[in-house]
């Protein structure tokens, strides 16, 4: 943010936030929907304890796919100052989270660094994981540097015509190519504990669609020539019709086991190790936290 400008994603909406709500549908103002340990993360983030995960209100990207469309759109958060917000890191700290994780935090990115300066100067002191759309700007991953020690970033299309249809963003393809290399080049190579837990690194997941195996394939090409073992990938099989996808009948339906073995066979054949499947119980909506404000009182 420059002069009260917001410019903090690539929508670059350059509206005041202070007066009005961009395109995340956020001012600059905080909300928050839940804070709680989450255990349904990857193995090396989640761990045997949980990820103390703080959902974000608000959107820079609006999936039509969303799984969490009630807190990407707004329709519940609760404003919460960058002092309290300080206090819930701690907390989940105290409640023996291997982490703190930050969920579609890019909106809120100049508040949320000041908190953790805040929660530090608690002696909170467990890796933040930035949990991300990969809609990021390298400016703004260099406003993390020092701040973020996981980033737990999408990587969701490889072709522009459907990020346009999907997310709205036809530039998305190259955003995310650019995002991604800032974030390896700041991190390195993913680190583990004695644990497995994840210390620094990335960890890039991506999202089959129904019908776009082609398309997750040449994903898993492009992050597998381009990081090698740098980084670990998540292939995820967990995609859910929200109920919003009358005009989007081609992806209104879940994955089929076919396509996402087929998926999965593919990683194995190109040699990509360091990879996380599914399973088909993880297309379920029980998998979806309620955003009841825990954690936040």
């Amino acid at each position: 943010m420059t002069e009260n400008k917001c410019n903090i994603c690539p929508r670059k909406c350059n509206i005041d936030r202070n007066a009005k709500k961009g395109y995340c549908g956020e001012t600059d103002a905080v909300r928050v929907a839940r804070a709680a340990l989450h255990q349904w993360e990857e193995p090396c983030i989640s761990g045997t304890r949980g990820s103390g995960t703080v959902f974000f209100s608000g959107c820079n990207m609006k999936c039509v796919y969303c799984q969490n469309r009630v807190i990407s759109e707004g329709k519940v958060g609760m404003q919460i100052s960058a002092n309290r917000l300080a206090e819930i890191f701690c907390e989940l700290m105290n409640q023996g989270a291997h982490n703190i994780n930050m969920v579609t935090p890019t909106h809120f990115t100049v508040q949320i660094i000041e908190a953790i300066k805040l929660s530090r100067s608690k002696d909170m002191n467990l890796p933040i994981v930035w949990n991300t759309s990969g809609y990021e700007t390298t400016e703004t991953i260099e406003m993390l540097k020092g701040y973020v020690d996981v980033y737990l970033t999408d990587f969701k299309y490889m072709d522009s015509a459907t990020s346009k249809k999907y997310s709205f963003c036809p530039d998305y393809p190259q955003v995310a190519k650019e995002a991604l290399s800032a974030m390896v080049r700041q991190t390195g190579k993913v680190e583990l504990d004695e644990n497995g837990i994840i210390k620094k690194g990335v960890v890039v997941r991506h999202l089959l669609l129904p019908g776009h195996v082609e398309e997750s394939m040449r994903v898993l090409e492009y992050l597998h020539s381009e990081y090698g073992d740098d980084v670990y990938i998540s292939i995820m099989s967990q995609f859910t019709p929200n109920g919003h996808l009358e005009k989007y009948p081609e992806i209104d339906r879940k994955v089929t086991k076919y396509e996402y073995d087929k998926l999965v066979n593919y990683a194995d054949d190109i040699g990509i190790v360091n990879a996380y499947v599914q399973d088909g119980s993880a297309a379920k909506e029980s998998f979806i936290p309620d955003f009841d404000y825990t954690g936040l009182l």
